[in-house]
């Protein structure tokens, strides 16, 4: 989800653009996790996906691999900027 929202733009970063300007896109960030949370959580859902609850740790990890993407794709942005700036 961190990538789907880092590549709204390929030249704006997230804070400079208006984060309603999409809102079918947010709809969607938010029924994914949901829907992920879903299988993860609820009983019936998890023993038909074969899925098990996460720990703690694990959900961070998974947090943590979403805002490195979205991290490295804003980091992109910036370096692009910086380097144009140069020629």
């Amino acid at each position: 989800m961190g990538h789907a929202l880092a590549v709204r733009s390929v030249n704006k970063l997230v804070i400079e653009i208006n984060p309603f300007s999409n809102p079918l896109l947010l709809w969607a960030i938010l029924g994914t996790i949901l829907l992920q949370l879903a299988v993860v959580y609820i009983p019936l859902l998890r023993s038909f996906f074969g899925t098990h609850p996460l720990s703690l740790f694990e959900l961070g990890v998974c947090f943590g691999c979403s805002l490195l993407i979205f991290s490295w794709i804003e980091g992109e942005k910036l370096f692009v900027r910086w380097f144009r700036s140069k020629i």
